[in-house]
């Protein structure tokens, strides 16, 4: 066994990285992984917004136009702010609970390289004549074979594969966080990021099944002459919405909620004070996430379901704004007469809680019916979205890159390009979006690609554009501010450079792979901060110190995450007009390549290796 941990450390840097099963370099996989997204899906807005700067512009068609806002929203949601969200979720939960790993390494890996090439399979539309062009919810018939073009049968699969990886990490968090506790950490002592997490994983198993459902109908429906959202053929196009928004109301709260967990660690640890109000904000937690799937259908007030039906989801509507309250109280009363620290993560984290409130008053707005039918297909709706979306999760995202950030890389990111980056992209955000509330209550239409002169929108929407570019030089000076921090930051060796309160800043930094030499005995909420005033300053074991069993790295989620890209990619050949190779020829490679993967995985006996007690001895009396 000692041997076997020997050759680990023989590994290139690559292979490590394709085959590695350790929950830290994944989180920072996700990381590097959702930040491209995020930068792609940002210089499609940058191009979307130059094109709305004046009227009746030329810059891009409208084709093109509508090829943009689609894989721009697609790419937001789906591939830049889910995975964001896991890669601090898979950092910091593990940890936060004291356990070695998630419970299950392999699914971990396997859930990042799913999704991973789902993304890829979606991106690639663009070099096959173009990419999804009938908006992020691809609404049919706009969407069906008919109408939308090639790009569609992308965002289909690319989507489905995408959502299995997603699905799977759900899963995995929720057995880790059941079951792999460390002794002391009942529910009740879970950190609220953790809670969040819990809740979220229990959204993705019962959100993404009915996506993944309607996908699977919308893929026979195209590929297969199936007919289950074709009116003529006695389908119904409603029933497309109510699978999506069955999916996509829960998908807001499964990014909100982690976003709101980040805020709740964020406050606490820099106002110096215990989370005020901490079993109502977990409380406020489950009645958000239950709310969260009884309202799908004010997203469809407009198509005619008559008035009791939208008089039943705008009341379950407006509910949701009561436990959101209550957490919008607590932090501000957490903040209130704390001692605080107004450093970028602060800065980030106390933001949050005014713009989320605004566009969550826009949202109480629009879950009146009789105003939604005025409002609907205006701007005014994309104003309140990005408020919640941008205004909420990308900030609660900034929060926890700054926070974490040290833990994670071993070096804090430089505190003055990250204020500066703070004060550019908060200005430039409400410069964007503040306005197009009032575009939209003057009548401009969301979707459109051009608007004539001397209808009122020059003057907004040039501020709205001038506003988008700020924003997109503040993430080039954070982008520019990792690499800075990389070479000229000093390197962090202490455990918890921030005096915080919860269990990932109790062990070595950098963080072994092993986590925790010694499980940790869990005696209180807010466990490492109890220990630093009524203990020695050190979490007490709850085992003796011995050889650490851990997992082997395998490439086979690399080589089943290719495989289902293969064989997608094969199921979307069949749509082409005469394509080089036989279609169902791929799609048999991307079965062989999946599935026998999978059976590799089934019968090859892999008990993992056991880091000998010498060598987390050395390890532990380096970091100390």
């Amino acid at each position: 066994m000692a041997d076997n941990y020997a050759n680990t450390a023989d590994k290139s840097v690559l292979w490590d990285w394709l085959t590695t099963v350790d929950h830290k370099k994944i989180a920072i996989m996700y990381l590097i992984a959702g930040t491209l997204f995020f930068v792609k899906a940002g210089v499609m807005a940058l191009f979307m917004r130059i094109q709305l700067m004046r009227p009746e512009m030329e810059f891009i068609t409208g084709q093109t136009f509508n090829e943009l806002i689609t894989m721009h929203g697609t790419i937001m949601l789906f591939l830049a702010a889910t995975p964001l969200i896991f890669a601090f979720m898979n950092f910091a939960v593990p940890l936060q609970i004291g356990a070695r790993d998630v419970a299950f390494p392999f699914v971990n890996a396997l859930g990042f390289w799913i999704f991973f090439f789902g993304g890829l399979l979606l991106s690639v539309s663009w070099f096959f004549g173009g990419g999804p062009d009938a908006g992020w919810t691809s609404y049919v018939p706009l969407a069906s074979r008919e109408h939308g073009g090639l790009g569609i049968d992308f965002y289909v699969l690319g989507l489905q594969v995408s959502g299995i990886g997603t699905l799977v990490s759900g899963i995995n968090f929720i057995v880790t966080i059941i079951n792999m506790r460390a002794p002391g950490m009942t529910m009740m002592r879970l950190p609220l990021f953790v809670w969040t997490t819990l809740v979220v994983s229990i959204l993705i198993v019962f959100a993404f099944t009915p996506l993944a459902a309607g996908l699977a109908l919308l893929m026979l429906d195209r590929i297969f002459g199936g007919q289950f959202f074709i009116p003529g053929m006695d389908g119904n196009v409603v029933l497309w919405q109510h699978i999506f928004w069955i999916f996509g109301h829960p998908e807001v709260y499964i990014l909100v909620l982690p976003a709101f967990g980040i805020i709740s660690e964020v406050i606490p640890a820099f106002s110096r004070k215990r989370l005020f109000g901490y079993s109502a904000m977990v409380f406020a937690t489950l009645v958000i996430a239950f709310l969260g799937f009884m309202v799908w259908v004010h997203h469809m007030f407009t198509v005619g379901i008559g008035p009791v039906a939208n008089s039943i989801f705008a009341i379950a509507t407006m509910a949701i704004a009561v436990p959101t309250g209550i957490k919008i109280f607590n932090w501000l009363f957490t903040m209130w007469g704390g001692k605080l620290t107004f450093n970028t993560a602060m800065l980030c984290a106390s933001s949050f809680v005014p713009t989320f409130v605004l566009g969550g008053v826009t949202g109480v707005m629009l879950a009146m019916a009789p105003v939604d039918h005025l409002y609907h297909d205006t701007y005014f709706v994309v104003a309140h979205f990005h408020y919640i979306i941008i205004g909420g999760i990308v900030l609660g995202l900034f929060a926890a890159l700054f926070y974490w950030y040290p833990k994670m890389f071993g070096h804090k990111l430089n505190e003055a390009l990250g204020k500066w980056m703070f004060w550019l992209f908060y200005i430039g955000f409400h410069l964007t979006f503040f306005v197009q509330h009032i575009l939209g209550l003057i009548g401009m239409q969301r979707r459109i690609y051009t608007y004539l002169e001397g209808q009122g929108m020059a003057t907004m929407n040039m501020i709205s554009t001038i506003g988008t570019f700020i924003m997109a030089f503040a993430v080039v000076l954070l982008v520019f501010n990792v690499v800075y921090s990389a070479y000229k930051s000093e390197r962090i060796t202490e455990r918890d450079p921030w005096d915080a309160r919860t269990l990932e800043w109790a062990t070595n930094t950098p963080v072994p792979e092993y986590n925790f030499a010694q499980t940790p005995q869990v005696r209180s909420l807010d466990p490492w901060f109890y220990e630093k005033v009524h203990g020695d300053g050190t979490m007490k074991p709850a085992e003796p110190l011995d050889d650490i069993h851990m997992p082997n790295g395998s490439i086979l989620p690399f080589m089943i995450g290719l495989g289902l890209f293969i064989g997608g990619f094969g199921f979307i050949m069949m749509n082409m007009e005469n394509p080089i190779v036989p279609p169902l020829l791929v799609v048999i490679l991307g079965a062989v390549l999946t599935f026998g993967s999978m059976g590799l995985r089934s019968i090859k006996e892999d008990h993992g290796y056991n880091i000998p007690l010498e060598r987390i001895k050395k390890i532990e009396k380096e970091a100390s």
